[in-house]
């Protein structure tokens, strides 16, 4: 029997997808969980999968197609199935159905012609234009040649104006500045020393890009993030010195391609602590309900080309530290290359954003809806701190919890961040 395939809806805030590239070309056969084609969503170009077993037996629209979710994109058939036009109408949903029926490419957007940009004025002109007042010491001068002394740091007392009532005018400013090379003035004790210009290359002209579709979806679902949960923020600071040592002690037993990252235990050691404080794993439904999710499904941000994406380790309470770890890398990798899977970007419960690697010691993050929080992951840092009255050197990181106030509140929140230390402070915990 002919199944429909349609435009699948690859996000709970998803409208339309374009149809990027058909991996299965019509006559192919498909088996389950093979990929069909390229979906480009807001997120990422996701590899969709085929949840039946057939033949491809038409496509219904075309490559590079900008389509509404559920708008039918194929047709798979059993092998030596001919379903007839009037089938296949009913099927879409088009009376007499057709090939010729195929939605078509994105409208091509129309370039606006850049304003005429007004003609500069030359130094003659703008000198001509500009007024005779006297500045504040009794100095008569141009504002172009007042700038120009500041720039230079330039006391126009020390120039001789030659300018209408000994007015010092730009040509002053630039005898003094070709006489005086040293930037001393000759008889003058409050002279400084001359600023010379010096060029690192053309400036560029400003640039007006149009946001790709990833800018316009995080633009949007951080917007309304910001101003429609209301925040609040929690940071505490972890000893790190145990975690860090067991991380150097495992990665001495694993090949290079399998170290485990400080993002690895931390996602881990979230997930247990997430499994103590259900409200912080939870989502809003409508103004009257929480759903407290029973899979713990922990996001992570992954840095690609134009934003940010959120790969999801599902289950993460459940799998040990160096399972996460590979199935991070292998998402990340598929991330950058725009080559998601729409399980690796979807379902997740909890955020963990980590700008550590980049040297960051502290900062905020914004929720990622629905969810009810994010943590904000600095820096692993040597500081000096105070153990049994001494001063010594320990090991320190902190991080920052963003939460939704209409989910949970401060105490909650705060207990949740004490029992992450807890993990992360006795880190053989992560490993049982």
């Amino acid at each position: 029997m002919a199944e429909l395939v349609t435009m699948p809806k690859l996000g709970f805030d998803m409208a339309e997808g374009t149809l990027v590239r058909w991996v299965k070309a019509e006559g192919d056969p498909v088996a389950k969980g093979d990929v069909m084609a390229e979906i480009e969503t807001d997120k990422a170009t996701v590899e969709v999968e085929s949840h039946v077993e057939g033949i491809m037996f038409r496509h219904l629209a075309e490559e590079e197609t900008a389509l509404p979710v559920n708008s039918p994109i194929a047709i798979i058939t059993a092998e030596g199935e001919e379903p007839t036009e009037e089938e296949i109408g009913a099927l879409t949903g088009e009376v007499g159905g057709g090939k010729e029926k195929k939605p078509s490419g994105k409208p091509v957007k129309q370039e606006k012609p850049a304003p005429d940009k007004p003609e500069a004025k030359t130094a003659a002109e703008e000198e001509d234009s500009l007024s005779d007042k006297s500045p504040v010491g009794g100095v008569r001068s141009s504002p172009l040649a007042r700038r120009m002394a500041e720039d230079h740091h330039v006391r126009l007392t020390e120039i001789e104006g030659t300018g209408p009532l000994g007015r010092v005018v730009k040509k002053d400013v630039e005898a003094y500045l070709a006489s005086d090379q040293t930037g001393d003035s000759a008889g003058s004790k409050f002279s400084t020393p001359m600023m010379r210009s010096f060029s690192l290359g053309e400036i560029p002209d400003d640039q007006v890009l149009d946001m790709s579709r990833l800018r316009q979806a995080i633009s949007r679902r951080m917007q309304d993030s910001n101003q429609n949960f209301p925040h609040f923020y929690l940071t505490r600071a972890y000893d790190t010195g145990a975690l860090m040592k067991l991380r150097k002690d495992v990665n001495v037993l694993l090949p290079e391609e399998e170290k485990i990252s400080v993002n690895d235990f931390i996602i881990k050691a979230v997930a247990l602590a997430l499994r103590q404080y259900p409200n912080l794993n939870a989502s809003l439904e409508g103004d009257q309900q929480i759903r407290r999710h029973g899979h713990i499904h922990i996001g992570v941000a992954v840095a690609v080309e134009g934003g940010l994406l959120t790969v999801v380790v599902k289950d993460a309470d459940q799998k040990p530290v160096r399972l996460i770890a590979r199935e991070i890398r292998e998402m990340a990798g598929r991330a950058r290359a725009g080559k998601v899977r729409p399980d690796d970007i979807e379902g997740s419960t909890f955020s963990i954003s980590n700008l550590g690697m980049y040297g960051i010691e502290q900062f905020a993050a914004i929720i990622n809806p629905p969810e009810a929080g994010i943590l904000a992951v600095g820096a692993v840092q040597d500081v000096p701190v105070v153990v049994g009255g001494e001063l010594a050197v320990g090991s320190r990181m902190k991080a920052s919890l963003s939460a939704d106030h209409r989910v949970t509140d401060g105490a909650e929140a705060a207990e949740f961040m004490q029992t992450l230390a807890a993990y992360l402070e006795e880190p053989m915990r992560l490993m049982l």
